[in-house]
């Protein structure tokens, strides 16, 4: 009777603990938006080179899920309640193919979470992801510096820096997401017009 008097109090006092646990705070997903810009029909011919596209490098604080802020100063933060689908150097490697695809001009393309290999490789390190504020104002920064890497050897044969600032007229989350789909798109179009230039100065010629 003592052991089951004992047993009895024991589940009563866990039961109590687990109702004074904090419960999970309920947040929203959001996706990066899908493109709004068409790109232009290319009247060039389809590259024959293969093209492999790598998620960034990036820092802990943009390589996970949440919606990076800088309130002011050098402070990172980021919205309450709500949360990317995939971290940062994903959502951009994403929109990059999907830029790609539209363009045109290179349909041999893969990426990392492939094994196949490629002539050329775009990767990076991706220094910017986020909503910056100066006084009231808001932009979305998005900041890539760029790598075309040869894929046999990874031999960087170009490199360059793009960075594209969205001024934000609504600094609600709904807004800023929108903010970031049109921040991406104008770095999208960027990095495959310089891609495709530089691609076909340094691809291997094609095997006969």
């Amino acid at each position: 009777m003592k052991l089951t008097a004992l047993a009895l109090l024991a589940s009563f006092t866990l039961i109590g603990a687990c109702s004074i646990l904090p419960k999970p705070e309920p947040f929203e997903i959001y996706r990066l938006p899908s493109a709004q810009t068409s790109a232009p029909a290319s009247q060039s011919m389809p590259q024959r080179w293969s093209l492999r596209l790598n998620k960034p490098q990036a820092s802990e604080a943009l390589n996970r899920p949440d919606i990076a802020v800088i309130p002011q100063g050098d402070v990172m933060s980021s919205y309450k309640g709500s949360r990317w689908s995939d971290p940062a150097p994903v959502l951009l490697r994403n929109r990059l193919l999907d830029g790609f695809q539209r363009d045109g001009r290179v349909t041999l393309l893969s990426t990392d979470d492939s094994n196949f290999l490629a002539d050329l490789e775009l990767g990076g390190n991706l220094q910017a992801f986020q909503t910056e504020y100066q006084g009231t104002a808001a932009s979305v920064v998005v900041r890539l510096d760029a790598l075309l890497v040869r894929g046999y050897d990874q031999r960087i044969l170009a490199s360059r820096r793009f960075e594209v600032r969205q001024p934000l007229n609504d600094v609600k989350v709904p807004a800023v997401v929108t903010g970031f789909g049109q921040a991406n798109d104008q770095l999208t179009a960027q990095v495959v017009a310089w891609a495709v230039e530089q691609g076909q100065k340094v691809a291997p010629p094609p095997r006969p």
